[in-house]
């Protein structure tokens, strides 16, 4: 029975043998370079390793062009928007100056310099509101506020006192 054992487990050995011997082979031939066995057909570690390199430094070279790009595109929109914020200010000042010299024209005609006159500009086009002795008066507010610099129109608002 011992002789029957061992000659099972030989036989086995044997088989297990052929099947691992069968089961590792390759199809592909293999070649001896440089002390490293590479299968015909396929890259080494080496050539797998320097293709990575190349595609990382691709990718790099991709994310540094967009981030270029994404910050000229950046820096036109700062242009922009500094831009009109410049024009908006340069506007308000541009507003308060032309209501400044609605308002001092008016303080040298003696009917107007009395009165309460509210002037207010936007964009150029000048609001002229409170109240006038005579309709002259009112008439001769619209001439000087429209003869300022910068005045695009007046939209004068002034009530006429009643006198009596």
């Amino acid at each position: 029975m011992m002789k029957q054992t061992m000659t099972m487990t030989a036989v086995s050995v044997m088989l297990a043998s052929l099947a691992l011997a069968g089961c590792g082979r390759r199809d592909d031939a293999h070649v001896a370079q440089n002390d490293t066995a590479v299968v015909q057909g396929r890259p080494s570690a080496a050539e797998q390793a320097e293709q990575s390199a190349r595609n990382a430094g691709d990718a790099t070279a991709q994310a540094a062009r967009d981030a270029a790009e994404a910050t000229r595109q950046a820096a036109a929109e700062a242009k922009d928007a500094t831009k009109g914020a410049a024009d908006q200010a340069s506007n308000k000042v541009a507003d308060a100056l032309i209501t400044t010299s609605v308002n001092a024209e008016l303080a040298k005609d003696p009917k107007l310099s009395s009165l309460r006159i509210n002037v207010d500009t936007e964009g150029g086009r000048v609001a002229l509101r409170g109240s006038a002795p005579d309709m002259a008066s009112k008439e001769r507010a619209a001439q000087l506020a429209s003869a300022v610099k910068g005045v695009v129109s007046v939209d004068n608002q002034l009530t006429v006192e009643k006198q009596g």
